[in-house]
């Protein structure tokens, strides 16, 4: 039938294209000839249209099988834009009613109806069963078929049971089967679960050159991380994928409050507010959609320039899925993850309930998306090499589209390693994973290894020289290069090959870039804080300095009741110049700003302009608030004189919580009368000896308190006191 068709004279009358992306026409031609196809082909890349003009040139009805009820109905609506007749495409699910169900029989069996989308379980239904057997079904499409591999990122075991439903509907109908992320062992089961062995395979390069892909370390600034990176592309439309509903309210209302047009998307909201906020995304009346995963399949929004991950994924699929909405019309497209071990962690333990093989097959999954996470070699080439598909990492396209290529780390020689790993392999009879070959070379008993009592053996400890990030990065070069393999069917034991082999006889020189590594996060954060305190300006800070002294001398208090000095070293750091910028400078807030703010950003204004300084604009950070409602608390309850302990033990929050709870609010200009509380611990000569010495110091610095009164006060109670001073003195 295809040769009689002109096929691109179709494309352009029934959807508006003047020519085919890559294998479109052949897959399409082979659908057409009533041929069973396998369609590896990544997102972006034309999918749906390789069964959709298909279906539309076909006599009868052609089934689509799809997971989610909101991909089957924008694949509807899309159809049934190019046609007058709505009865051309129908979904046949759970939400129908008895009515509408009969409609969508007599469509079909009018010959109006040209694709059906049903989901598996639908499918399945016995009066379904019967009814479709007694239409004229022209082929099956399987869209998103990785479903149906329990080796895949997202396995519904109801897809398995597709083949026996097809064929209590029809023998020898054509399968058209068809997903983007599928890895060569997945690959493999959709084919033999489906029986269609003989089907052509259509596989697409997995390779998106445009996209950057990048991995930073997930730290305690990461909202202030990522406001950064969106205020520097203004205007541009991106997606923030987060694996929880609460984050993506957090996150979404956090990008709202610091001027970022963002929209939340997930499961939890009212289905009305999740189609408009979808619409509002497509039609370019909010920049930034903040979702999870269960946003963006299907929908088809060519000029998204950039996916952020504020969460690591718990696959290396549904990162690609994921990250190919981006830069879809071959433009920019800025795939930035931040990862944390703890976020593996985290998901692990949200495993411990599952069956063994799941859990050891999502274990598996994670550790792959660990290991690109933490590579220091080229992402493009670990992400292609995972999908089967060899990638020169020197003269491929893209291939200095990510930040491992662009600030590449020093190579490494590591011919005698290499052989290490080899010979360990093939004397321990391949039958270890990754993590137990890390282990026996370290000299470090895993479960496994102690079951094996392998302590004595002569080989354990062998490579214990180098550290376990050096072995990891060691081996995933093996992996990459193919010099051993991994069994996915055996959660991962790694094995020797012909390469294998060939190395131990004719060993070559081999190079590798040791691993990023994350795990001291205390060490970053820490050197951040103390280029912050190196970089604020000096000579501006002197002169804040200068104007908290003259006020503090007119006033009649010490200096630090104005601000204190860590808030006049952020003033010099970011340049507030307007009160409402001031009061979100820490340890200042709207109360302080109001009362002595005016005359130091007229100060800050005057030195930005005459030296003309460049402000760090995306370093004044709003918060959402998301502490009121304890703020709110403590309030009502010191209205109410209760004691501190008390408020504490109400709240589950140690009373040094509190404290410090207490120090933000006051400290930020909030008026609190605790009296009731000083009078509690302290008798009227203690109060004023405490009071002289802190109208008289220089410092507020507790530890210097402790040491003037030698230990005559509790820490926790000179603290209180210093609310009471500060809150009394400047608020």
């Amino acid at each position: 039938m295809a040769l009689e068709l002109d096929l691109k004279k179709e494309l352009k009358t029934l959807f508006g294209f003047s020519s085919f992306k890559g294998e479109q026409e052949q897959i399409i031609n082979s659908v057409l000839q009533n041929k069973s196809v396998m369609v590896i082909m990544p997102t972006g890349a034309g999918k749906s249209l390789c069964f959709q003009l298909p279906a539309l040139l076909s006599k009868g009805t052609a089934l689509v099988v799809s997971p989610l009820i909101a991909l089957m109905k924008n694949q509807v609506d899309v159809i049934r834009g190019i046609s007058s007749n709505d009865g051309i495409a129908h979904v046949l699910n759970s939400s129908l009613n008895n009515t509408e169900i009969q409609n969508v029989k007599n469509d079909i069996s009018n010959g109006i109806t040209k694709l059906l989308y049903v989901a598996p379980e639908s499918l399945a239904k016995q009066e379904y069963i019967d009814f479709l057997s007694q239409s004229n079904i022209s082929f099956l499409a399987v869209d998103e078929a990785h479903c149906i591999s329990e080796w895949g990122h997202d396995f519904r075991p109801e897809y398995r049971n597709l083949n026996s439903i097809l064929n209590k509907i029809k023998n020898n109908i054509p399968i058209i089967a068809l997903t983007a992320t599928a890895t060569p062992k997945v690959q493999d089961d959709i084919i033999k679960n489906l029986h269609i062995n003989g089907a052509e395979l259509f596989k697409s390069s997995f390779n998106r050159p445009n996209l950057f892909y990048e991995v930073k370390q997930k730290t305690s600034n990461l909202n202030k991380d990522i406001i950064s990176f969106i205020k520097n592309r203004q205007g541009k439309s991106g997606i923030i994928y987060c694996l929880s509903r609460k984050g993506v309210n957090e996150l979404s209302q956090f990008l709202q409050v610091n001027g970022i047009n963002a929209l939340p998307y997930h499961a939890g909201l009212e289905s009305k507010t999740r189609i408009k906020n979808q619409d509002m995304f497509l039609m370019e009346e909010c920049d930034v959609i903040v979702a999870t995963i269960a946003f963006g399949m299907g929908i088809d929004k060519p000029d998204v320039r950039f996916v952020i991950h504020n969460d690591i994924p718990k696959s290396l699929e549904s990162y690609y899925q994921e990250t190919g909405r981006a830069g879809r019309d071959g433009g920019e497209g800025h795939c930035l993850a931040f990862y944390s071990f703890k976020d593996i962690e985290k998901l692990e333990k949200f495993m411990s309930g599952k069956a063994l093989a799941e859990k050891e097959q999502s274990c598996s999954l994670l550790d792959e998306i660990a290991a690109y996470a933490e590579t220091s070699m080229s992402r493009r080439k670990f992400l292609l090499n995972y999908f089967g598909e060899d990638y020169d990492e020197i003269n491929g396209e893209g291939a200095m589209m990510d930040d491992n290529m662009k600030n590449p780390k020093p190579k490494i020689k590591v011919n005698d390693q290499v052989k290490m790993v080899l010979d360990l392999i093939e004397k321990t009879k391949q039958q270890y994973r990754i993590k137990e070959l890390v282990g026996y070379l370290l000299g470090e008993a895993t479960n496994l290894l102690r079951s094996h009592n392998v302590i004595t053996n002569d080989f354990f400890g062998v490579g214990k020289q180098f550290n376990e990030v050096f072995w990891h990065s060691l081996i995933r070069h093996m992996l990459v290069e193919g010099l051993i393999e991994k069994l996915v069917e055996s959660y991962g034991v790694v094995k020797m090959n012909k390469n294998s082999k060939k190395f131990l006889l004719e060993p070559f020189d081999f190079y590798i870039t040791e691993n990023h590594n994350y795990s001291d996060d205390g060490r970053l954060n820490n050197q951040k804080k103390i280029s912050q305190k190196n970089v604020f300006n000096k000579v501006l800070f002197s002169i804040l300095i200068s104007e908290r002294k003259k006020i503090a001398k007119s006033k009649g208090i010490p200096p630090y009741a104005i601000f204190q000095e860590s808030s006049i070293e952020e003033m010099a750091f970011k340049y507030p110049i307007s009160i409402d910028e001031l009061k979100n400078i820490n340890g200042v807030g709207e109360g302080k700003a109001s009362k002595f703010g005016q005359s130091f950003v007229i100060l800050i204004n005057d030195y930005v302009n005459e030296n003309n300084i460049t402000r760090p604009e995306d370093l004044i950070i709003k918060t959402t608030g998301s502490n009121s409602a304890l703020k709110l608390f403590i309030i009502q309850s010191i209205d109410r004189k209760i004691q501190p302990i008390d408020i504490a033990d109400s709240k589950g929050i140690e009373l040094s919580k509190l404290i410090k709870e207490l120090e933000t609010i006051v400290f930020s200009g909030t008026k609190l009368n605790i009296n009731y509380m000083i009078d509690e611990i302290f008798e009227e000569d203690q109060q004023e000896e405490l009071y002289d010495y802190f109208i008289d110091s220089e410092s507020d610095d507790i530890s210097l308190a402790i040491d003037e009164f030698d230990g005559d006060y509790e820490e926790i109670d000179l603290k209180l006191y210093r609310i009471k001073f500060i809150n009394d003195v400047s608020n």
